[in-house]
């Protein structure tokens, strides 16, 4: 019974962390990174936030 519960807690964890994060690319990841400081970020999303963000071309939120 005990490692049930472990697991299922272990489980529900691991979908409420997976679900956080936006997808790259989308409106509403350009406006996290606006707020991210940016020397955090790193050569591809640099990349992913001119391509995206800046030229306006979001990704669709699925």
């Amino acid at each position: 019974m005990k490692k049930t519960v472990t697991a299922i807690f272990a489980l529900l964890a691991l979908i409420s962390l997976s679900a956080c994060s936006p997808e790259p690319g989308t409106k509403a990841w350009c406006e996290k990174m606006k707020e991210t400081p940016k020397a955090d970020w790193s050569a591809n999303e640099a990349g992913t936030f001119t391509k995206h963000c800046v030229l306006g071309n979001y990704k669709k939120d699925y």
